[in-house]
């Protein structure tokens, strides 16, 4: 149950508490990015690993930290609600930064610098052990972080008022904007301490960013909208498919009407309304059948469910091939982190004599295109397409993730043509075999693929958190936009497991491979590009057609302004079904 007003009776929730939430995600974001915008270089420079083991270990590692999330979802859904959640979480992440910060500032945790003459030293197992202690807890504050910070800012929008009801879609704008500027603020300041500064600085301010977070947050408690845990969801879905499968025997009834339902079992999962029964999925409806068995006034729930129960099931199922569409996006998305940063680190990066931009600076592109499309959709866009489509956002959420898609395509493409590019000015200046050579080529060759992944992210990242949170049901919405930061765990997944088979199988035996862990002049990245780049062209068509296909959950809500429509005004609610578009 959410909580209405305060004893004074002002109204929770609402515009007053973006200033806690976004500049909580400020210092969150500064320490998160900060954090990981640089860490290929410091376990490259400062860990001395190999390339690709260090690129497989930064990709691991967000994989884990994108994959928390559903234990953070699961917390704050069934137990701990989300704003204690995000709490005791951001504490969990502060030990952790407080562990990598020190071993960046003890020489005993870390291996003695490279020398001339000699072999570096890579780390040691137990100081690779207490980086590895330093980035789980890390994952797994944000765990808690990530799927509950989003949906309790959205909570503070009431979707049933119609002051409010445009607000929740504008807030996801907004929020990654917020979220934008923070990320710029890391990939500047924090990474040009990193490189100019040191490494205790430069993890160190992080740290206290991300402390000073907790402090912000609960700045503003008394003023939040809270939804209070309605129970694990995950057990729901599992009584559903218990008691769909006890009862596989059983006759399907064709009259929908005759499905169980229980309005007052239901209350504390459907404050905005029940989910309506649909025909797909059939075979779980025989989870809401009622048998001579079963007893309805206290039924058990590993037998018998009511049909918005049924549906939460199948809204979730649903949800799921969008869900894997977006894995190949943040395949090609990682490698910003690693690959392109190594392009970057072998060019000419001077603005005038005496400034130089540090690689992982080079996603500065990325956010402020990001950040300019943001802008320009929801001023520009939405107001134009508003006129065509008559929806509120402009143009839905699934059309949004797809324009998404296509200009991530054409990303990964002009990376593989920059990286042609650049191994030319390597040739023409015999700079082949000279890997820690500077490439006398404009680091501004590789702004393209950094920009076009900002607009494809401004695209589809926000339409992919709008998806999720709109269409789930609103006792599972952390656990939804856990989804969202799931699909960017399995591309980093994958993104290892491709990085790995090419590393393998495109070894020669003269030593060459697409991607060398030490001269990059040598090695084929354009054709890893070229081939992320047909692989998303081949998701794009299956995201079309699962687009295409896709059934909106359908809900009854109940509103004061429906029962005037009824003609009944002796009701205070009706029911009005709703297809969401």
């Amino acid at each position: 149950m959410e909580e209405g007003s305060h004893g004074r009776g002002w109204k929770k929730g609402g515009i007053v508490t973006m200033p806690f939430i976004f500049s909580n995600e400020v210092c969150d974001k500064l320490a998160v990015v900060g954090f990981n915008a640089n860490m290929i270089s410091y376990l490259t420079g400062q860990l001395h690993m190999p390339l690709t083991k260090a690129a497989n270990t930064l990709t691991n590692f967000s994989g884990t930290a994108s994959l928390t999330p559903l234990i953070g979802a699961f917390v704050a859904d069934a137990y701990a609600g989300r704003f204690w959640t995000i709490t005791i979480a951001s504490i969990i992440y502060v030990v952790g930064m407080t562990l990598l910060t020190l071993s960046a500032v003890l020489p005993q945790l870390r291996p003695p610098p490279c020398s001339d003459n000699q072999k570096c030293q890579e780390a040691s197992a137990g100081q690779l052990g207490v980086l590895y202690t330093a980035l789980l807890l890390g994952a797994l504050g944000s765990g808690g972080i990530r799927p509950c910070v989003v949906a309790f800012g959205a909570d503070q929008f009431d979707v049933n008022d119609p002051k409010q009801s445009t607000k929740t879609w504008k807030y996801f704008n907004w929020y990654y904007f917020v979220m934008g500027v923070s990320i710029l603020l890391a990939v500047t300041v924090l990474v040009y301490i990193q490189d100019n500064i040191g490494w205790g600085w430069g993890l160190g301010i992080p740290t206290i960013m991300m402390f000073l977070s907790v402090i912000t947050l609960i700045g503003g408690y008394r003023l939040y909208r809270m939804m209070d845990p309605s129970g694990s969801p995950f057990t729901r879905l599992l009584q559903v498919c218990v008691a769909s499968f006890k009862k596989r025997r059983l006759a399907m009834v064709t009259d929908s009407t005759l499905l169980y339902e229980n309005e007052e079992l239901d209350a504390s999962i459907s404050l905005d309304g029940r989910l309506v029964h649909t025909n797909h999925v059939k075979f779980l409806d025989k989870a809401a059948i009622v048998a001579p068995e079963d007893d309805v006034k206290s039924p058990n729930l590993w037998r018998l469910n009511t049909v918005h129960r049924v549906e939460e099931l199948k809204t979730v199922i649903r949800m799921g091939p969008i869900w894997a569409s977006g894995i190949l996006l943040y395949t090609a998305y990682a490698q910003q982190g690693t690959f392109s940063l190594q392009q970057a680190k072998t060019v000419d990066r001077h603005l005038g004599p005496h400034f130089q931009i540090p690689a992982a600076s080079m996603s500065v592109f990325t956010m402020t295109f990001m950040l300019i499309t943001i802008v320009a959709y929801d001023r520009l866009l939405v107001p134009v397409a508003r006129r065509f489509t008559g929806l509120d956002r402009g143009i839905s959420f699934l059309k949004r993730m797809g324009i998404g898609y296509f200009i991530s395509i054409l990303a990964t493409l002009v990376a593989g043509f920059a990286e042609v590019k650049r191994k030319r000015y390597a040739a023409a200046h015999g700079l082949l075999d000279s890997p820690h050579a500077m490439i006398p080529m404009s680091v501004f060759w590789l702004m393209p693929q950094y920009a076009l992944h900002g607009i494809a992210e401004a695209f589809m990242a926000i339409g992919h958190l709008e998806f999720f949170y709109d269409q789930a049901p609103e006792s599972m919405r952390s656990t939804a936009t856990a989804l969202f930061w799931t699909t960017i765990s399995a591309g980093n997944y994958l993104s290892t497991f491709m990085v790995t088979i090419v590393h393998k199988y495109s070894a020669r035996p003269d030593g060459s491979n697409w991607l060398p862990d030490g001269n990059l002049n040598r090695g084929k990245l354009e054709y890893f590009y070229w081939l992320l780049t047909l692989l998303q062209g081949l998701n794009l068509v299956y995201y079309v057609c699962v687009a295409r296909f896709y059934k909106f959950k359908p809900v009854q809500i109940h509103s004061v302004e429906a029962a005037k429509g009824t003609g009944d005004e002796d009701k205070d609610t009706a029911a009005v079904e709703l297809a969401k578009v």
